[in-house]
């Protein structure tokens, strides 16, 4: 199984959205309804989704008129509002928001990431991304042209700007979320734009942090940057940003829970969701697999199923309510000097040379 690709012809942004959202729509009218099933279970009204969602676009648009201008064409071209299309591109904040208000706590899952900074060669790279197995079908390849000659590649969902990516300046980024307790119901700027504009406008780790900082935000994530030569783990949260360098060995590993010193005494992840430290000691004691040259054999060292040993490689359980129930949805790598992904349909345990989609 391959994920659909899809090439931006515009450059404007809202043209290049009102395309992407005519040639996508059923597929983005999908996931927008997977996650108002998503939205509802976990306990929001469609009322509550709405304001959340107009308030998410109201700020994208104070902090990237551009990328708020974007997300209105995706809703022009498919039909529907643009509070719809912001609710999926800030669907990590909704589901904070919810959290917030509710307490609700979703089930074991989600991502594992990798980075290795070998002495005489690119930086390599895979990760693991976990989604909500009714979902699994939300995934795109879009490769877009913000800007003539800067292209960007990124693993999304259909109607969301970014998530995964890499860009022709040599840089890409991984990403894995992250809770804290300073998370709220008072919606920012959602985190998949700050991965876009990361993919639009940086080219070094510091840049990308920068952007980061820039944002004011309601959830938290960890953002990976990477080039051939550098690599941080961006930590946002709205109690600060922080990042996190490679190890002395060149190593920099990240499941979901936060590493900074200064903002782990917030973390909430993890106290739902303890298997987060079973992965990272799972992928510490794998360094020299991760390490390899050869993508499929870094996808191999990941692999590991739960609940006898770290849940890296997830499969759902039919039995939980669909916000319970956790998938690895693809596995992925990025050739940053090259400005291309290698994605995987599934986890880990499905991974051979032949399943790999080059993009």
């Amino acid at each position: 199984m391959t994920f659909p690709v899809f090439s931006s012809s515009q450059i404007e942004p809202s043209a290049r959205g009102k395309e992407f959202g005519t040639r996508l729509r059923p597929r983005i009218l999908a996931n927008l309804s997977g996650y108002t099933d998503l939205f509802t279970v976990a306990g929001a009204t469609g009322d509550q989704v709405r304001a959340w969602a107009e308030r998410a676009l109201d700020r994208s648009a104070a902090w990237a008129p551009g990328l708020a201008d974007e997300i209105a064409g995706i809703a022009a071209g498919a039909g529907l509002e643009p509070w719809q299309v912001a609710a999926v591109n800030a669907r990590t904040e909704i589901l904070a928001a919810i959290d917030a208000t509710t307490g609700a706590i979703a089930g074991e899952g989600e991502c594992s990431t990798s980075v290795v900074l070998p002495d005489a060669a690119p930086a390599r790279t895979v990760q693991t991304w976990d989604w909500h197995d009714h979902l699994r079908d939300a995934p795109v390849l879009w490769e877009l042209e913000p800007r003539p000659g800067h292209v960007v590649r990124t693993f999304t969902e259909a109607g969301s700007l970014a998530k995964i990516g890499v860009n022709t300046a040599g840089l890409g980024v991984h990403f894995n979320i992250l809770r804290h307790r300073s998370d709220t119901g008072d919606v920012g700027v959602p985190v998949h734009l700050i991965a876009r504009r990361i993919l639009e406008e940086a080219a070094t780790v510091e840049e990308a942090a920068g952007i980061a900082r820039s944002a004011e935000v309601s959830a938290s994530t960890v953002i990976t940057v990477v080039t051939a030569s550098e690599a941080a783990s961006v930590e946002i949260s709205p109690a600060g940003v922080a990042v996190i360098p490679p190890g002395p060995d060149g190593v920099l590993l990240h499941c979901n829970h936060f590493l900074d010193p200064v903002l782990a005494p917030g973390e909430r992840h993890a106290s739902d969701r303890p298997g987060t430290y079973d992965r990272q000691r799972h992928l510490r004691a794998n360094v020299a697999g991760l390490s390899r040259a050869d993508l499929t054999a870094r996808a191999h060292a990941m692999l590991s199923h739960g609940p006898d040993d770290a849940p890296v490689c997830a499969h759902p359980d039919l039995t939980q309510p669909i916000n319970q129930r956790w998938e690895t949805v693809a596995t992925i790598g990025l050739d940053v000097t090259a400005g291309r992904l290698r994605v995987h349909h599934g986890g880990p345990c499905r991974v051979t040379e032949a399943t790999w989609q080059t993009f």
